[in-house]
């Protein structure tokens, strides 16, 4: 069965082998233990797990040894060519998902507990399909359910929950959240979304922007609205695989300045903008997202005052030119920061783009597991 796969950035024929208000992230937060995943499964049956170290890949004291992340929190704990192995693995995967083959089963007989601070239909229902097609069985776990951090301290979940599962999934609000429950847990983390970054949902785009641009490097990616979680995500990524990437928002709703020095200094362009329609100009992929965020809605009114000229329609994507997709993580407020005319038209990806969400996952976890 021949599938699309990846080499260097660009999409190339292959054959699979089987049938928000941001927060300021520190630059060195704590987190998680870099382990391997038989090592991880390990300690989920009772072995002692090694010690606590920086969420990036931490350099090694033995000569050639190399240790890589326990967790997927952000996308620049990784290198370039992990992430286009995932996203490799992602298209491959998804070939054999759409072909009907259910043979592939690598988590039969493993557990994933999801933990939902902030509900979310896309999140939930997608990692909870992926793993489930993939043999495993994956635990809800809504906000009333664990109140962690006030019913129950985060590294007591953490480690509880290790006990019972293969890896945990987090939605959470506060970034230090995630942190804390990477550094505890002695199974794999990945961050489902915290109010700093969503590097699942980059991914996904990043999987989107291969299959319909044919490439993420050397592209001019373009968001348009609130410097948010999705921004500094995109901004990780560049830090990651260079490439052309524009905020353009409001005065007093940047992105992160600390996010933005790492994106620029890993060698991407990247340009913070008052001006969409100068922004848009040449673009490849035109991005938005709501303008108020869960846990903002009490600012929604006066966003959308502030946001005025900043809704991406079918005027602004005909400046964008010929070539741009448009791109929106959702949910949309149709009518707000995008037009129905923008979100339904032949050049918008948007339904390809949640679809994908699925198999970046998957991916992610068959790589954090090691399967």
């Amino acid at each position: 069965m021949a599938a699309a796969a990846i080499s260097g950035g660009h999409l190339v024929l292959s054959t699979p082998a089987s049938t928000r208000r941001p927060q300021s992230l520190p630059l060195h937060p704590p987190s998680a233990r870099p382990i391997a995943a038989s090592s991880a499964s390990a300690a989920r049956h009772g072995v002692a797990a090694a010690a606590v170290s920086s969420p990036a890949a931490v350099p090694s004291t033995g000569k050639d040894a190399k240790q890589l992340p326990k967790d997927f929190l952000h996308i620049n704990d990784f290198d370039k060519d992990t992430i286009m192995k995932i996203l490799n693995r992602a298209i491959e995967v998804k070939a054999m998902i759409k072909s009907g083959d259910r043979s592939f089963q690598p988590f039969k007989g493993k557990s994933m507990a999801m933990i939902f601070a902030k509900p979310s239909m896309r999140t939930r229902v997608s990692f909870e399909t992926g793993f489930f097609l993939l043999g495993g069985h994956a635990v809800y776990l809504g906000p009333d359910d664990i109140q962690m951090g006030k019913r129950e301290e985060t590294r007591d979940v953490a480690r509880v929950l290790s006990g019972y599962n293969d890896i945990i999934m987090a939605r959470v609000f506060a970034h230090q959240d995630i942190l804390d429950l990477a550094k505890y847990a002695p199974v794999p983390v990945i961050n489902g979304l915290t109010d700093y970054n969503h590097p699942c949902q980059i991914m996904a785009d990043a999987l989107t922007m291969l299959e319909h641009v044919g490439r993420i490097e050397n592209t001019k990616v373009v968001y348009v609205g609130d410097g948010n979680n999705i921004v500094h995500s995109w901004l990780l990524l560049a830090a990651v695989i260079p490439f052309h990437f524009v905020c353009a928002c409001p005065k007093g709703f940047e992105p992160d300045a600390k996010t933005v020095e790492i994106a620029r200094s890993a060698g991407s362009k990247i340009e913070i903008t008052n001006d969409p329609k100068e922004a848009v100009k040449g673009a490849d992929v035109v991005y938005t997202d709501v303008w108020a965020s869960m846990g903002q809605k009490e600012e929604a009114e006066y966003r959308k005052k502030v946001f005025q000229g900043f809704m991406v329609d079918e005027a602004l994507m005909e400046m964008a030119g010929p070539k741009a997709f448009l791109m929106h993580c959702l949910p949309a407020e149709r009518g707000v920061e995008v037009t129905d005319g923008a979100i339904e038209a032949p050049n918008s990806i948007v339904f390809p783009q949640a679809e994908n969400r699925m198999h970046a996952q998957n991916a992610i976890m068959l790589h954090m597991l090691g399967a």
